[in-house]
This record gives structure tokens, C-alpha cells and sequence, in this order.
């Protein structure tokens, strides 16, 4: 089979590959980077670092335990009914909108703060089910490594913009017409919204379904997939490569997710000034968009699993480092080494998944991979804010990753991947 090294420029794949451009925009400038800082700030004045931490690993574990219970459930439905497309625009809706939606909530108000980003993760994610399963019906054979890895790539570059245009507001306020950086923040949350919306144009437009288990009315697909859920585990049975890759894939994942959603709240706790998180976060972003790029191409050259691996590999490092780090020079290391492999460790799952798969099957499918991916993110951020809680010491809970990180690994050599 002939193996694209280059991402394929064709107007559908761009199409699609511009959906990570417009959610990466929620992921950088809310998840990653405003969010958690207003919380602690903002929303949570006066209270103990490690409560506020705490109160935000609950609330992302939330929005992984609703994306959880939907997530197989909506990836049936939309195979039975021809629906991805469909779908993924109604779940960007109600994320965006949640997330302008933040702009209005006061000082000291944590729990209508709280209920929006959930109900704005739950979009974000949701979401990503149907844009996953997507790139079955985008790609040619050989492509699958290079199209996953310009979708993440894109949207490192386009999260990286977005975040660059808050931090923008933030610094100089005045310069744009906003009282004072508080309100400069709630005007990203503004545009955030706007963004997600903006770039989804291109894969309602240009992008469309050729594969499904049947086009029925939505009614019949909605029992259709009720029954389709029922006997997904069975017809994991049959896929055992899928399956077990899916179980390797939660673990590994579980400490991905968790650096990437509480990062800046780790960084917090350990006493950083605010705006060196901000800086550091968008150096990710910017290293992350080339590194995307070039994951795409190990993986064309070594095997989507063997450049997990070595993404894995990195994760430990990186894990033993945010452990110790005390200055914040540090911070923007791990920052780089992040970037460098954060991209490459999620395109290469997505692409590495999509080999195992019937493409006819891949909404359903890759319903059970992003259960499973927020699965692992129920647990993560809880179990940081939990043991944070426990100790009285941030860096403790680190620790624990190293142990999924770990097991991960050992599952993932045991998955024979197709060529």
C-alpha cells in the first residue's frame, strides 16, 4: 500500500482538517489556558489553591463522565443514519455558544462557571466523535498518518492564534476598548465562541459521510443505535486488535489528558506568575504545530505504534521533571518537550485506531475511542485535585501518571498494527 508522507492538500481534507483549527481555539484559550486562571482568580477568590484545584478536576471529570455515557451511543446513531456531519455541528453549536456564554457570569459565581464549561466541554467532545470517525471518509488509502497528523497540526497553529489573540487583550486592555484584564478575558471567551463557529463553515460546506452501516430516518436510528451500542463489546470481541488498543490507549491517554487540562493549575499551585503559564502555554501550541507535522511522517516511516512509544517515552520525562521543577525557566522546557509530542502521541492513536476498524463502522467505533479517551480524563484530573487535596502537595499526584504511562505501554506492543 502506497504510504503518503505529506499531508494531501485536497479541498475535503483541509475542509476537515480546519474543524481542529476552530475547536482547538475552546481547547488552548479555555481548557488549557484562561479557564483555569479565572477559576482560581475569578470565580474562586479567597479560596485554598488546593480547593480550587480540586473544584475544576471535578468539573472536567464531569464533562468526561456525561461525554462518557453519550459518546457510543451518538457515534451508533449517526452510523445508522448517515449523521457525522450533521451531528458534529450540533454538538460545535452548543459548545460555542456555552462558551461565549461565560462573558456573563460575575465574580465569585464558581458554580454557573462551572455548569457552562461543562456543558461547553460536553460540546467540545461530543464533538470530536464525529470529527474522528471523519477521517475514514476524507482519506484515501496510505493517508490515514499524514491527514490525523495535519489536523492536529492545524490545530495547534489555529489554537495558538486564538490564545495568542487573548493574551493580546489581556496585556493591554485599554488598547481595545476593555476596562481591565478581567474584562479582556471574558471578551476572549467572547471570540472563542465565535472562532469554533466561524471555522466549522468549512466542514459543513465541503466535507461529506461515504461510509455507514445504513441511512435510516432518525427515528429508526435512534433504536438502531440503541441496538448497535448493545452489541458493540461483542463486536469488539472480534476486533481484538481494537480492543486491545483501546485498552492500552486509556491508560496512556488518561496521563495526556490530565497535563493538558491542569497544567496551568499545577503551575499555579506551585506559586508561577500567571502570565509565564499564559506564555508558556502558547509555546506549545507554536512548537506543537510543526511537531504535528513531523509525528505524521515518524509514523509513516516507523509505524503509527512505535511513534507512540516513543511519545510515551517522553511523557515519563516530562512527568519525573514536573515533579521536581521549581523555577520557572523549567516550566517553559517541559512547555517545548510538550510540543514536541503531545500532537504526535494523539494523531498517531487516531490514525493507528482507523487502521483497525471496518471504515463502515468508524462513528460507532470511535464513539468507544473517545469514551475511552474521556473515561481516562474522568479519573486523571480527579485523582490530581483529590491527592493535591489529601497532601497539601501539588507535585505528589504527578507521580501517579507514571504508572499509567507505564501500563500503557505494555498493553500497546502487544497490538499488531496493519501496514
Amino acid at each position: 500500500m502506497r504510504v503518503a508522507a505529506r499531508p494531501p492538500w485536497r479541498r475535503e481534507v483541509l475542509a476537515w482538517a480546519l474543524y481542529d483549527w476552530a475547536n482547538s481555539a475552546f481547547a488552548t484559550v479555555v481548557i488549557a489556558g484562561f479557564f483555569p486562571l479565572f477559576f482560581k482568580t475569578y470565580w474562586s477568590p479567597g479560596v485554598e489553591a488546593t480547593v480550587s484545584s480540586f473544584r475544576l478536576g471535578i468539573a472536567n471529570s464531569a464533562e468526561s463522565l456525561v461525554v462518557l455515557l453519550l459518546a457510543p451511543l451518538i457515534g451508533a446513531i449517526a452510523d445508522q443514519a448517515s449523521l457525522k456531519k450533521e451531528l458534529l455541528l450540533v454538538f460545535a453549536a452548543i459548545g460555542a455558544v456555552a462558551t461565549g456564554a461565560l462573558a456573563l457570569v460575575g465574580e465569585g459565581s464558581w458554580v454557573p462557571a462551572v455548569t457552562l464549561y461543562v456543558v461547553a466541554g460536553v460540546g467540545f467532545a461530543a464533538s470530536l466523535v464525529f470529527y474522528d470517525a471523519l477521517i475514514v471518509d476524507v482519506s484515501r488509502p496510505g493517508e490515514l498518518d499524514a491527514v490525523s497528523a495535519l489536523g492536529y497540526a492545524l490545530g495547534y497553529l489555529g489554537g495558538g492564534l486564538a490564545l495568542l489573540i487573548g493574551v493580546a487583550l489581556v496585556q493591554a486592555p485599554d488598547a481595545f476598548g476593555l476596562a481591565d484584564s478581567a474584562a479582556a478575558v471574558k471578551a476572549s471567551f467572547v471570540l472563542t465562541g465565535l472562532w469554533w463557529l466561524a471555522f466549522s463553515v468549512p466542514i459543513a460546506r465541503m466535507v461529506h459521510q461515504r461510509y455507514a452501516v445504513a441511512r435510516l430516518p432518525l427515528r429508526q436510528a435512534v433504536g438502531g443505535g440503541l441496538r448497535q451500542v448493545a452489541g458493540t463489546l461483542r463486536k469488539l470481541g472480534r476486533y481484538r486488535e481494537a480492543a486491545t488498543f483501546l485498552i492500552a490507549y486509556w491508560l496512556y491517554i488518561d496521563g495526556v489528558d490530565t497535563i493538558i487540562r491542569m497544567a496551568v493549575d499545577y503551575g499555579l499551585a506551585l506559586g508561577f506568575p500567571a502570565e509565564q503559564l499564559v506564555l508558556a502555554l502558547l509555546l506549545v501550541q507554536f512548537v506543537g504545530f510543526p511537531a504535528a507535522i513531523a509525528f505524521g511522517w515518524i509514523g509513516t516511516r516507523i509505524g503509527p505504534r512505535a511513534g507512540i512509544l516513543v511519545g510515551i517515552g517522553a511523557y515519563v520525562g516530562i512527568t519525573l521533571w514536573g515533579y521536581w521543577l521549581d523555577q520557572v525557566w523549567e516550566f517553559y522546557g517541559i512547555a517545548i518537550a510538550i510540543g514536541l509530542v503531545q500532537g504526535g502521541i494523539q494523531s498517531l492513536s487516531r490514525s493507528l485506531y482507523a487502521r483497525l476498524i471496518p471504515p463502515e463502522e468508524s462513528g460507532e467505533l470511535f464513539g468507544f475511542y473517545n469514551l475511552v479517551g474521556k473515561f481516562a480524563a474522568v479519573l486523571g484530573p480527579a485523582l490530581m485535585g483529590a491527592v493535591a487535596l489529601l497532601t497539601g502537595d501539588s507535585r505528589t499526584s504527578l507521580l501517579s501518571l507514571l504508572v499509567l504511562f507505564g501500563a500503557g505501554a505494555l498493553l500497546l506492543v502487544r497490538v499488531r498494527s496493519p501496514a
